[in-house]
Formats: structure tokens, C-alpha cells, sequence
């Protein structure tokens, strides 16, 4: 069976993946086919028979159980692993653009890098230094002009201001920067070169809350086809208008947000559980006649007719619940009394003389939930590190709760944990004299399945190994747990728990995450780092999301000599109410067809549960017969329905955006 196009590009070593078919930069946005594809790794099959479409346009978020085969369904897309079976069909001339595994570290300017994501405008620049015939230079020019390629610095330096760079650090090699700052880097490069179909796998693992703010907001803005593989809600929320759900190896599309594709499964699960109960009991009851009556000669032809009608009713397949393993920190054994810490005119820094952060006058009491806010580079982490007691003030006063306990977790602490001991060995070393049957216990509690206990933490998987660090963090039931991005290696469900324990915990918590619904869910104050300091901010996320999308990017040369202004905050929000209104009837429509698939959905559902009773084709072959046409004139219409859904919300993100 025929996979993926034979057009693919090799692989290259560009700070992304961009894969051509054919030799133009189209015009196409491109739509994606996926039908009867199955797909293993090392011998085990991920995908098995799945079938998919997504129309020109739509931003799908790819969702599904840690080790479900979201990764490898992308390699199938772009061609680097090969199906088992069935096809993945693309428009002709469309390109697929992903981020690379390894960042660009060259001594390159990172602007640069940037701009030579576009491979059609840097070769047709090039070739205009050295054409002579006029025809060549005007078809050039023409083309040049087509695409953009004159403002394409202001584009390029739009997009690494929002990813975090600023004017001086767009300039600079990339090779002064850490992998996950060159990681951003990658992440810019594939957006500027603005693919037909954009694949992004955790964009937002090496994002601050900041960047992925200013990510929601341009994956929502994207003229093309996005598939972006993500555990973030409010991403998923925010930035998608379908979900694509990989669940026992099939692939199934919701229309909506990951909260509709919620929702809708919950239903749907409901009516299956419904469904099996019935087609369970239809089958007992012929099953119970067969056994009472098929040795009997006076009820055999029954009893046949019963074995026969059994064979074909089939079964309603069981919904399979993933149970998630939860978390628990241990309760502080003394509450501390409040203040916990007190600072006053702090400052602190990694050298003499040369503080991150100063003028620092807060405390911290008993019961506070915080959340820190600011872009990387800020000194959140920094702060963390003070606050912890890793870092010693280098002046004003800091007084701290007696016999304070302070437990802190952060990502790169990973490297910490000894690869070739398991996750028993790693709490035996914290309690020497215990009995094993409670050293297990502990790790239990940490949400390490009873499987895993005894694997070495290498062969453990990311969300695994910080598990077993969070734990680590919290063993001596602190008063006060420090977060630094606790949630990169954990899926939704994980997340849920990691809320649910973290909610359940009596300490104080300080969080530093770029999840904005694990920051809405857990904590009751924002504290900004910026500017050399830190400050309450006394706005919501919400407020914080708006500061974030709306402020200043890079302008041209042009725009700075001419005096132009930024818009003033009355003035955009009364253009926004203005552009609402006029978008009202568009608006409207697109609620009437969600009205209407909702409808369609509920009845196919309703349809599905009556054919599934055998009796019904007994007692009412007919009846059976009008009910299967129902259901196939619904299912047309709900695809019908949804079409437009998608083109018209396409429309009105598109109008919005302005």
C-alpha cells in the first residue's frame, strides 16, 4: 500500500524541517488525508487502521495518552517512517514545515537564521546579484515583490520579539544562547517560512508563559493548516478549532476545543456504556435459550435461529478508562506561623556588585498561593533559587519562619536523579531504616505505578522521572513548595492530578509555569518579575494575556521616522467593538450551524443506539431500514455542517485578526 509522496525533500540540517513538493512556494493551504494508516515502532503497532480528514485551514490539536503515537503519526506525515499501511495524502506543491530536533547553534546572527527559512527568497535575492538578462531581473523583482520579500525583516523580527528577543538579542550568534533559547530560534525559522501544513510537537516545552501567550495568539492568526500535539488546555483552547483524538490506536476529529471535545467523548462514552449494556443483555438473553433449548429436538430450529441471530449481532465494544496515577504531597508536620519569609530591600545575584533583582520587599505567609509572571531572562528562576535558600541575598534583611522546610522541584534538576538506580533505591537513600513494604508505599504515592518502581530512572519516561523528583522535592513535608515548570513532561490528565494534590496541599506554594490553566486552577496571587524586581501584579491572567499579545513589536525604519504611534488602549478596544459588531451576522451563523451539529450529533447517537438492538431488525425490519437511511442523511448533513463551520470561523478568526 502506497504511503506518504515520493516528492519529499532529504533531510536537511536548516534550523527546520521544510518539505517540498514540487518547486513552488503555492498558494495552496493544505489538506490532509489520512486513510486506513497503520504504523509501528520497534515491533509495536500505534496506529492501526485510522482514518482521518482535515479540510484546508483547520488548527487541529492532536491529543491522546503519553506513548499513544502522536510523534510517530508525524514522522508518518513527514515521511521519515514509513506506514505499515494505508496513505497520507497532501496537496501537490504543498509544504510541510516542523521544527527541528536540534537547534541551530552556529555563529550566525539569529535574524538571519530566521530569514533563510524562506529558501525562495533567499535563492531569488541571490540570483538578482548575478542576473543580466532585464526579462530574468523583472520576472525576479516581480516575484520578490509577490512574496513579501522586502518587509520579510520586519516579519522575521515580529516573530522573535514575541518569542522573547529583543532588537540587541536578534542580532547576536546563536551560538551565545542556551539550547532552549535556540530552540525559540527553530520555532521562529519554521513560522516565518509559513508552510501549507505547520506540524508543532510541544511547542510550548521550551516557552515561558509569555511566549506561549504570543504563540496561542499567532497559531490562531495562521492562514494555513496547523496540527499541534500539545498537553496545554488553554492552548488547546485558545489556539485550535478541532481536536483530533488518538485513543486505541484509531484517530477520531472533534469539531470545537479540547473543553468541547470533552464534552462530546464524555457523551459519547456515556452512550456506549449505554449501548454495550444493551447489546450485553440482548445477547445473554439469546444465549440462555440456545442453552436451554439446542439439545432439545422439539426447540432445535429454534435454538439455530437464536446462534445465528447471535453471530450476526455482534459487540458494542467496552469503553477503557486510563486510570491516571495521582500525586501526593505530604502535609507540613508543623504549621509555620506567618510571615514564613520576610524580605526588605533585598537583592540578589549569581556576581558581586551585579544583582538580578534588588528593591525586593515582599513575605510570604503560611497559606499563599503564588504564581510568577514575566519572560525568561527576567530572574523568575533566579528568584526561586533566592527564595529556596540557593542563592544568599546580597544585601537588606531576610528573616525566615523557625524550622522552616522548603521543597523545590525544577526541570533541569532531571539531570540529578542516577540514571542506572531505580526509583526505589532513590527513596531507600532518604529512609536507610525503613521496612521495604513502606519505602514502597512512599514511592506509590508519588504516582509511580508498581511496574515502574523497580526500572532504572534512564529507562524511565519524562513524565516518570518527574514524578519521582516532585516526590523527592516534597519528602519532608515542607511548608512551603517551589514549582519551577513542573508540567513539561506530563499529559492533561497528569496535569488534572498535579492541580487536585497541589489544591489538596495545606502549605505555600510558588509556581513558575507557562500552563495557564495549572496557574488559574492553583494559585490566588500574581507576582511579576520584571524591570530588576518583583511586584504584585493585581490584574488576572486574562488582563496579563492582553498585556502580553498587545505590546510593542519591532516597526520598520520607515514607521519610526515617520512619529507612528502605538494605538491607545481606548482606542483599540473601542476598534475591536467596532469590528465585533460589524462581524455580528458572521458570528450569528457560526452559532447557528454549531446549534445544528450539536443537534445532528445528538441524533446519530440516538440512531446508533436503536440499530444496535437486534430485536428491532426481528420485530421492525422496515422500521430498521427508514431508522439506517436517518442516519445516513444525518451523518451528510453533519459533514456538511461542519465544512461550513470550519470555512466560516476560518472567515471570522481571519476578520478578527484584522
Amino acid at each position: 500500500m502506497p504511503t506518504c509522496r515520493s516528492e519529499r525533500t532529504a533531510r536537511t540540517p536548516e534550523p527546520f524541517r521544510a518539505l517540498a513538493f514540487g518547486v513552488e512556494f503555492g498558494q495552496n493551504r493544505a489538506m490532509i488525508s489520512i486513510s486506513d494508516l497503520s504504523a509501528r515502532i520497534a515491533g509495536r503497532l500505534l496506529i492501526d487502521n485510522a482514518s482521518v480528514t482535515l479540510p484546508a485551514g483547520t488548527k487541529a490539536g492532536l491529543v491522546g495518552k503519553n506513548g499513544a503515537g502522536k510523534s510517530t503519526l508525524f514522522r508518518v506525515i513527514t515521511g521519515d517512517l514509513a506506514a505499515e499501511s494505508g496513505a497520507v495524502s497532501i496537496p501537490r506543491n504543498a509544504r510541510i514545515g516542523q521544527v527541528a530536533q536540534e537547534a541551530p547553534g552556529t555563529e550566525e546572527p539569529l535574524i538571519e537564521i530566521v530569514l533563510k527559512a524562506d529558501k525562495e527568497r533567499t535563492a531569488l535575492l541571490a540570483e538578482a546579484e548575478t542576473a543580466t538578462d532585464p526579462h530574468r531581473i523583472a520576472d525576479i523583482q516581480t516575484r520578490l515583490a509577490d512574496i513579501g520579500a522586502h518587509s520579510a525583516e520586519a516579519r522575521a523580527a515580529s516573530i522573535l520579539a514575541g518569542l522573547g528577543f529583543d532588537h540587541e538579542a536578534q542580532h547576536r550568534p546563536a551560538s551565545s544562547f542556551s539550547g532552549g533559547w535556540r530552540m525559540r530560534v527553530a520555532l521562529a525559522a519554521v513560522l516565518f517560512s509559513e508552510p501549507d501544513l505547520l506540524l508543532l510537537d510541544e511547542p510550548t516545552n521550551y516557552l515561558d508563559l509569555e511566549g506561549t501567550l504570543w504563540l496561542e495568539d499567532y497559531i490562531r492568526r495562521y492562514p494555513h493548516t496547523v496540527i499541534i500535539i500539545s498537553h496545554d488546555r488553554d492552548l488547546l483552547n485558545t489556539a485550535v478549532n478541532s481536536i483530533v483524538h488518538l485513543d486505541q490506536k484509531k484517530l477520531t476529529f472533534y469539531r470545537g476545543s479540547y473543553d468541547q471535545f470533552e464534552r462530546q467523548k464524555a457523551e459519547a462514552d456515556e452512550l456506549q456504556m449505554k449501548a454495550k449494556a444493551k447489546n450485553d443483555a440482548a445477547r445473554k438473553h439469546l444465549q440462555s435459550f440456545i442453552d436451554r433449548f439446542k439439545a432439545k429436538a422439539s426447540k432445535a430450529r429454534q435454538a439455530q435461529s437464536r446462534i445465528k441471530a447471535l453471530e450476526r449481532m455482534g459487540t458494542v465494544a467496552s469503553v477503557i478508562e486510563d486510570h491516571v496515577m495521582g500525586f501526593s504531597f505530604p502535609e507540613p508536620e508543623k504549621q509555620a506561623a506567618s510571615p514564613i519569609i520576610a524580605v526588605s530591600g533585598g537583592a540578589v545575584g549569581y556576581e558581586p556588585d551585579k544583582p538580578i533583582l534588588k528593591r525586593l520587599n515582599l513575605r510570604i505567609d503560611a497559606d499563599d498561593r503564588i504564581a510568577l509572571l514575566g519572560s525568561n531572562g527576567n530572574g523568575k528562576s533566579t528568584f526561586a533559587k533566592f527564595v529556596s535558600g540557593r542563592l544568599d541575598a546580597e544585601s537588606g534583611e531576610v528573616k525566615l519562619a523557625p524550622n522552616l522546610k522548603i521543597g523545590f522541584f525544577a526541570q533541569h534538576q532531571l539531570d540529578d536523579l542516577i540514571p542506572n538506580q531505580t526509583a526505589v533505591e532513590h527513596v531507600r537513600r532518604r529512609m536507610p531504616e525503613t521496612p521495604e513494604a513502606k519505602v514502597r508505599a512512599r514511592v506509590a504515592q508519588m504516582g509511580l505505578a508498581t511496574e515502574k518502581m523497580d526500572t532504572q530512572v534512564k529507562d524511565l519516561s519524562g513524565g516518570e522521572k518527574a514524578r519521582l523528583l516532585m516526590g523527592l522535592a516534597a519528602f519532608d513535608a515542607p511548608n512551603l513548595l517551589i514549582l519551577d515548570e513542573p508540567t513539561n513532561h506530563l499529559d492533561i490528565d497528569s496535569r488534572n492530578a498535579l492541580i487536585q494534590a497541589l489544591n489538596d496541599y495545606s502549605g505555600a506554594v510558588i509556581l513558575i509555569s507557562h500552563d495557564r490553566h495549572l496557574i488559574e486552577a492553583t494559585v490566588d496571587r500574581l507576582w511579576l518579575v520584571r524591570d530588576g524586581t518583583v511586584s504584585t501584579f493585581d490584574g488576572d491572567l486574562e488582563e496579563y494575556r492582553s498585556l502580553v499579545v498587545a505590546s510593542p513589536k519591532p516597526r520598520d525604519d520607515k514607521a519610526r521616522t515617520n512619529g507612528d504611534d502605538s494605538v491607545s488602549k481606548a482606542d483599540q478596544r473601542k476598534l475591536n467593538a467596532d469590528r465585533r459588531a460589524s462581524l455580528a451576522p458572521l458570528k450569528k451563523k457560526i452559532n447557528e450551524i454549531e446549534s445544528l451539529t450539536a443537534k445532528l450529533e445528538k441524533l446519530i447517537q440516538a440512531l446508533d443506539v436503536e440499530l444496535a438492538d437486534p430485536a428491532l431488525y426481528e420485530k421492525a425490519p422496515a422500521k430498521a431500514a427508514e431508522k439506517a437511511k436517518q442516519r445516513s442523511d444525518a451523518a451528510d448533513k453533519l459533514s456538511a455542517a461542519e465544512e461550513q463551520w470550519l470555512e466560516l470561523s476560518s472567515e471570522y478568526e481571519s476578520a478578527m485578526a484584522g
